[in-house]
């Protein structure tokens, strides 16, 4: 047990918690700052490209805590997780006894994954969120024959993409696959790569080291959660199983799941039952459903929260309660949004949010008024999908928009994928899914809301450089 004085605090090691440690970093090196991890591997995020003024690429590393140390000289890293907080002495308590004053903290404990019912009753049913629960998610799959994969978000895509040499049935509550990120044009483009696997991209090859726990010598709680998963995680499902098994996937639509028993005696170890009445025999079950905010520690009193359970932040990450800051998945946006960004809880928006967290809480220790960062008048997101670069720019499923909108789309099999959601004539959303470089000409477009309506049958021509309109 140890007592120390630092003037930030940040609890969590995954994206939130290091971009917040690494923006501190840059903008106030002389002050003491200290970072509670659960792990001693922590998501720092490197080769940030930028395909417009928010639109923004990067790679996940994960890497050693004790690595980020040699960009903050005045850095502690205490290998622990949160118990308990004093807001009025500004105490926070580790579970090992560690007591830690500061003058202001930023919470980034991320999110838990949300399981499906009697997730409890069995070891086969599997919760992707971590490290460690992929892991265990390899070691299954090397001897699994069927599986059933559960949710329609970004991980369970990826699973159901990199994995091979198994039966898959993906379990989804939508009529279409991807409903989190995609519309049904989109889910229907992806399904037909399924179809022709030949004229799917290449697999990529990871070409930075990434570490695991067994690479480092602190020993620690092997209880306590690590950090979420960057990008890449899937890529570590590649090559676990030979090709030549069995390739079959079926996409059941519209149902959940009802109950997941463990049986004895059949074909195999576990019978699901689907809210339509069928029942699927299978080796084990991904649940991939998304995640709850992970406010898992006690408060001297409560702050506000949302309506998902996460700590409501204002504009400047600052929670309800004086010197406390929250970003990423424990965070829930409470502010009057711009027209076209709404909160979703992925890795883009985990590392925008933590550097505004670190932006305020520097200005409120030097007493310097900051302004929201600009990244938080569009919704951008980049990731990949099926081996498809995806951009997601504003109201791309038309959000919000109700029935007063028009589409522009344009297909090419195997190759893209675009569609524009215009109002009253004017761009609100985009989904660019391959090598559109169409990216930047709709961040332009969203943003300064032109009227479109003398060009709308341009837009999207393949024979019409449209970006020559607006140079």
């Amino acid at each position: 047990m140890s007592e120390i004085s630092s003037t930030y605090l940040v609890v969590g090691g995954g994206i939130a918690g290091v971009t917040c440690v690494e923006t501190l970093a840059i903008l106030h090196p002389e002050e003491s700052l200290t970072i509670i991890t659960a792990s001693s591997l922590v998501k720092n995020v490197s080769n940030v490209s930028f395909f417009a003024k928010t639109i923004v690429k990067f790679d996940v590393n994960e890497t050693e805590a004790s690595s980020l140390m040699k960009i903050h000289p005045n850095l502690r890293i205490v290998f622990d997780s949160l118990k308990n907080v004093d807001t009025v002495k500004q105490i926070a308590y580790t579970h090992a006894g560690d007591k830690i004053s500061y003058k202001v903290m930023c919470i980034c404990t991320g999110g838990i994954p949300r399981l499906i019912r009697d997730s409890h009753k069995s070891k086969r049913i599997l919760g992707i969120r971590d490290t460690e629960s992929v892991k265990e998610f390899q070691e299954k799959l090397k001897m699994g024959r069927k599986m059933v994969i559960v949710g329609n978000g970004g991980i369970a895509s990826e699973i159901v993409h990199a994995t091979s040499g198994i039966q898959k049935v993906w379990v989804i509550r939508d009529d279409y696959i991807s409903a989190t990120f995609i519309d049904p044009g989109a889910a229907e483009f992806f399904q037909n790569t399924f179809k022709n696997k030949e004229s799917q991209p290449q697999k990529t090859v990871l070409r930075r080291h990434v570490f695991s726990e067994e690479d480092q010598v602190v020993s620690l709680n092997k209880d306590l959660k690590s950090a979420a998963l960057g990008p890449d995680w899937y890529k570590k499902l590649e090559g676990i199983k030979d090709d030549c098994g069995v390739q079959e996937l079926e996409i059941v639509y519209k149902v959940e799941i009802d109950s997941v028993e463990e049986t004895t005696g059949k074909e195999y170890p576990l019978e699901v039952v689907l809210s339509n009445g069928r029942t699927i025999e299978c080796d084990f079950v991904v649940s991939a459903t998304g995640v709850e905010p992970a406010v898992n520690f006690a408060w001297d009193r409560e702050p506000d929260k949302g309506p998902d359970g996460g700590l409501a932040v204002n504009e400047f990450q600052e929670t309800s309660i004086k010197n406390v800051y929250a970003a990423g998945d424990v965070a829930h946006a409470s502010w009057d949004h711009a027209p076209h960004w709404f909160q979703l809880r992925l890795w883009t928006q985990a590392r925008q949010m933590a550097g505004m967290a670190a932006k305020a809480m520097y200005g409120k220790i030097i007493n310097e008024e900051v302004l929201q960062d600009f990244c938080f008048e569009l919704f951008t997101h980049c990731t990949t999908l099926f081996g498809y670069q995806v951009i997601l720019l504003g109201k791309y499923n038309a959000q919000g928009l109700g029935t007063d909108y028009e589409i522009l789309l344009r297909m090419t099999p195997n190759k893209e994928y675009i569609k524009l959601v215009l109002q009253n004539g004017k761009l609100q959303g985009a989904i660019l899914i391959g090598e559109t470089d169409l990216e930047e000409m709709c961040e332009n477009l969203i943003l300064d809301q032109l009227d479109l309506s003398p060009l709308a049958d341009q837009l999207l021509d393949p024979d019409i450089d449209i970006d020559d309109y607006f140079d």
